[in-house]
């Protein structure tokens, strides 16, 4: 089965360390994928930003870094999606987007044909990928 979702930073944060700020349709929609035994896609550019801001002091997780990165990967439903030819590709063409990590999820949601799952605003009002906010 291939994923349908791919979850950006914050909410792949919210969803393993505090669920009570995805949104009621983001909530619903990863219940049901989970349900299902859906696979979820992460943008490998998404472990990348969650070290860097852990390292720097902009984000908290509940657990270690060292804990969180082995829920994700010892938990077969979340599925890394690599940066490919194709992926950087796109990238140089989102130049609405000015950070690069939120180019990168987003051309990895382009590039794959998967709905990303965001609260950021600026890629909502992007209209670049569809999303669940």
């Amino acid at each position: 089965m291939l994923p349908r979702l791919l979850l950006d930073t914050h909410i792949v944060v919210r969803w393993l360390g505090d669920i009570k700020r995805l949104s009621r349709e983001q909530a619903r929609v990863l219940e049901r994928a989970v349900q299902r035994a859906e696979p979820i896609a992460l943008s490998a550019t998404t472990l990348l930003e969650v070290a860097v801001l852990v390292s720097e002091r902009k984000l908290t997780l509940k657990m270690s870094l060292d804990e969180f990165f082995g829920i994700l990967q010892s938990n077969p439903i979340f599925r890394v999606l690599p940066i490919t030819y194709e992926i950087a590709s796109d990238v140089f063409s989102l130049v609405t987007l000015k950070d690069p990590a939120d180019r990168a999820i987003v051309a990895t949601a382009r590039v794959h044909r998967l709905q990303l799952v965001t609260s950021d605003e600026r890629i909502i009002e992007s209209r670049l990928v569809p999303v669940v906010e």
